[in-house]
């Protein structure tokens, strides 16, 4: 069994980072993984992109997809391309803070989270990316909270170690601020 990844924002916003903790994570939990980032031609602002893909056995495609099982959106500006590789009865959970009340998922299932609110409550406001990382596995069990701490701290350089319990707690509103089983991702595994 597969799952499929993507998730989008705008350079800056962490999306890189949180695709490495939930890649990470996965092979924490002995998943298997496949990961691709991309980046727009611009400094700031630019799109940033990554694709995962999560396995329950050896995976033989490469992580360039056609259609996507979930879809994580940090910002809006680049949305509408990944909710259009989205499967019907797929997953998006976005940032409802910055995707205006029309943002579409498609026929995918919709999952909105106040990212951005959550982690200035925490005082992390630079982690919205992993709140919205965080949300995606609690409402889907797609990994486990200490599964994406642990690969959090694994991933963060030297010289940002300080942001550590930060993004932790970023994970954790995440993970807490959604429901349960919304939509397991390795139940038929």
């Amino acid at each position: 069994m597969e799952r499929e990844i993507l998730l989008t924002g705008i350079g800056g916003q962490g999306v890189q980072l949180a695709a490495q903790v939930i890649a990470r994570a996965a092979i924490r939990e002995d998943r298997h993984v496949l990961s691709l980032g991309t980046y727009g031609g611009t400094m700031r602002g630019g799109n940033t992109d990554s694709t995962l893909i999560l396995g329950t056995a050896p995976i033989s495609a490469p992580p360039i997809v056609a259609k996507s099982w979930a879809g994580v959106g940090a910002h809006p500006r680049y949305w509408d391309a990944v909710r259009a590789k989205l499967r019907a009865g797929g997953h998006a959970v976005w940032n409802a803070d910055v995707f205006d009340e029309s943002a579409d998922a498609g026929e995918a299932r919709a999952l909105p989270v106040r990212a951005t609110a959550l982690a200035a409550e925490i005082g992390a406001p630079q982690a919205a990316a992993l709140v919205l990382v965080g949300a995606l596995a609690g409402a889907t069990a797609l990994l486990r909270l200490d599964s994406l701490i642990t690969a959090m701290e694994e991933a963060l350089p030297p010289y940002r170690r300080e942001h550590a319990a930060n993004n932790a707690a970023a994970l954790r509103a995440g993970f807490e601020s959604v429901p349960r089983d919304f939509a397991p991702a390795w139940s038929a595994a």
